[in-house]
């Protein structure tokens, strides 16, 4: 399954294997042209084939997207969702409000980014303005119940997202169809049970504060615990996924300003992930 941030764009399908460029003058035609080596040619071909001999632009001169671009912007989207989040973190135990501000305005941006064929910078930071509101808020309500949660779901949710890379880049972790399948079904069967889970709780039917996920038990495991170790591992997979499209993105040579939805992409799963981890802590906590 591909991150809805990345299939809206042909940058980020697999690239063609098809060499791209010109071909030199010399190799078309033998050594010396097609005309030998005693040929004098006014036209200048010579001078044609001194220009194919010089080496190929770079990314940089061509505008193309670099590993070193989605690095530089998706640090530069972490800061300003750590401080959209340091904001939301002093605001939320007095004013609550904050939380559902940054939730639905976060969630507003967000799809408009994913459904914008071309990405903009503006609306992307804006994004994490927002979106590091409603994490900091909900981590400040997490960390005044349960001291010490926040710190140790921030070092986990980096640790994985790290060790997925580590994997990715080693070579022994790849994207399969087979594995994409199984995360779509998975995806959808969490995003329905997560709203039946919700309208329940609104309702009253479930009084606990995370519904079915402690109030159902497996062999005495809380169903949020199993839940949340699954839900871990499908996020790391999707940073998998992510990882894919950005190298099909720069093998295919994407425009630069691809970088931004390349950051935003990775951002977005960065966020699904720690707040996996933070409520799959404090479930653990909580029993």
């Amino acid at each position: 399954m591909r991150n809805p941030v990345f299939s809206r764009s042909d940058e980020f399908k697999t690239a063609s294997v098809t060499p791209r460029g010109p071909v030199p003058y010399a190799q078309t035609s033998g050594a010396y042209g097609q005309y030998g080596p005693g040929y004098h040619d006014p036209s200048g071909a010579a001078q044609l084939n001194a220009m194919y001999a010089q080496p190929a632009a770079g990314p940089l001169q061509t505008g193309r997207i670099t590993y070193d671009d989605v690095l530089v912007k998706s640090f530069s989207l972490f800061a300003v969702i750590l401080v959209g989040a340091t904001v939301g973190w002093m605001i939320a135990p007095a004013h609550t409000n904050i939380i559902w501000l940054g939730c639905i305005v976060g969630l507003v941006l967000g799809l408009v980014n994913i459904f914008k064929r071309e990405p903009s910078p503006a609306l992307i930071i804006l994004y994490g303005v927002f979106e590091g509101l409603a994490v900091g808020g909900i981590s400040a309500i997490y960390e005044r119940i349960w001291p010490g949660l926040v710190m140790q779901a921030v070092i986990a949710s980096l640790s994985v997202m790290g060790v997925t890379l580590a994997l990715f880049a080693s070579g022994k972790v790849r994207v399969s169809r087979r594995a994409n399948r199984i995360l779509l079904v998975a995806m959808f069967g969490y995003l329905l049970f997560s709203l039946v889970n919700l309208v329940l709780m609104w309702t009253g039917v479930t009084g606990d504060v995370f519904g079915l996920r402690t109030e159902v038990k497996v062999l005495g495991v809380p169903l949020g615990v199993i839940l949340g170790v699954l839900v871990v591992i499908m996020a790391a997979y999707s940073f998998v996924v992510d990882f894919d499209e950005i190298r099909n993105a720069v093998q295919n040579g994407a425009p630069a300003k691809v970088a931004w939805r390349c950051a935003f992409g990775l951002m977005v799963t960065l966020i699904w992930l720690y707040l996996e981890i933070l409520r799959l802590l404090a479930i653990l906590r909580n029993n």
